[in-house]
């Protein structure tokens, strides 16, 4: 079965909120063998939902929709839902007596507005709701004995939402599922890469993507400093499908090796990290772009004290000098934004922390202070390991803030395949 979530709301479309309830909405939904087709937000406006709900019909068995169910005169989603099934407002008295017990409860005084809530269409079957006071509303459109869209209208508070779907709502949509097309899942799992851009990742991917059976999917999911890679299977066996699934992840795992940092929410910081406890080394950085943020990012971790012992953010040349012990001809000779630089700050915060590994980054973060010959982006990473020193030269953009942040990510990538391939 397929289904479209609709969310109604002024406040969505002009940015106010993030639409989290359709995020929230789209993995259980999977979870219980239902195939998301389209999420749609649409304004308070009468003629706009009903237009949403008619597209969300052509396109789908079930439309769960969010929002406008409120007593104030911009809720108009029962109106619509009225006009859209052919049907009037009536009070429902079940509905009232949840309402009234929720005022007892608080201690509030229930007033006119309250009681309004309890008025709902004559032809819904109306879905309880123990934690506010707008019901939600449950359609049937039925087109013959074995063709039904149901439409399911809930509150747009996501603590209410998420409370009525957990208790009462998935689950009649698994039975509901069941019974039209027998069982069915959708499993995804996700891998986390770093340090290597999306279409170079396809191009990696290319035949691995050819060969993956018909009822597997791989999806992209890029952002500043990651490429997530999602694969998801469809099927009727459950345990099949996961023994699939699993074959499948050790193939893309073997392809993407030198890039995976783990699954599902893991991070650049996690897998450096893991690396460095499973080797016990440890670590120091000195910073002068990033003005802490490595540091930042290391120490977010709990536990980080067993491998991170510390850093200098070097920012001035006074401080490189005295504190890093970087000498003076090589600033005035390379610059503070040098290779030459950047490896005297990973050598010397190695050797004065005592540390296996050390990290030196230097640049120009901007957005003023570039060159012709050292423009705004220019970074030059170093990380000693052992009695080596390696660097690297990254050109990034006019941004400063997503600069520093790449910066770092950059950083730890170069030092995660150092360790890992040495």
């Amino acid at each position: 079965m397929t289904a479209c979530i609709l969310s109604i709301g002024d406040e969505i479309l002009i940015g106010q909120i993030t639409n989290t309830n359709a995020q929230w909405m789209a993995p259980r939904l999977n979870d219980a063998g239902i195939t998301i087709k389209t999420t749609l937000t649409v304004g308070d406006d009468i003629n706009d939902i009903l237009w949403g709900l008619d597209l969300c019909e052509k396109n789908s068995d079930i439309i769960i929709i969010t929002g406008g169910l409120g007593p104030t005169k911009d809720d108009k989603t029962k109106e619509a839902a009225c006009k859209y099934f052919s049907t009037s407002l009536e009070l429902n008295n079940n509905c009232l007596k949840d309402i009234i017990r929720l005022f007892r409860k608080s201690g509030k005084e229930l007033t006119e507005t309250n009681r309004s809530q309890a008025v709902i269409p004559k032809s819904c079957i109306p879905i309880r709701n123990k934690w506010g006071t707008a019901p939600g509303m449950w359609f049937e459109k039925k087109f013959s004995e074995n063709n039904s869209k149901h439409f399911i209208f809930l509150p747009g508070v996501p603590f209410e939402m998420k409370q009525m779907m957990t208790e009462s709502i998935i689950s009649k949509l698994t039975t509901l599922r069941k019974k039209n097309t027998g069982e069915f899942i959708i499993i995804h799992k996700t891998l986390v890469t770093s340090g290597i851009g999306e279409s170079f990742l396809s191009d990696k991917l290319e035949q691995f993507e050819k060969e993956l059976p018909v009822n597997f999917k791989l999806a992209y999911l890029p952002s500043p400093s990651m490429v997530k890679l999602r694969l998801s299977v469809s099927g009727t066996d459950r345990i099949n499908e996961q023994t699939n699934l699993r074959k499948q992840i050790l193939k893309l795992k073997s392809i993407i090796k030198n890039y995976l940092i783990g699954s599902e929410n893991d991070k650049p910081e996690n897998a450096l990290a893991n690396i460095l406890i499973q080797k016990n080394k440890t670590l120091a950085c000195a910073e002068s772009c990033t003005g802490g943020y490595l540091s930042h990012l290391l120490t977010s971790i709990p536990g980080s004290s067993s491998y991170f012992k510390g850093s200098v953010i070097a920012y001035s040349n006074e401080i490189k000098k005295k504190t890093l012990g970087i000498p003076e001809k090589i600033l005035k000779k390379y610059g503070a934004v040098s290779e030459e630089a950047a490896v005297c700050m990973s050598k010397n915060i190695k050797q004065k922390f005592k540390t296996d590994f050390g990290i030196g980054i230097t640049g120009i973060a901007g957005p003023s202070g570039g060159t012709l010959s050292k423009p705004v982006g220019t970074v030059f990473i170093a990380c000693s390991i052992k009695n080596q020193t390696f660097c690297k030269k990254i050109q990034l953009n006019q941004d400063r803030l997503r600069n520093i942040e790449m910066s770092a990510i950059v950083a730890m990538n170069m030092l995660r395949g150092l360790v890992s391939n040495g």
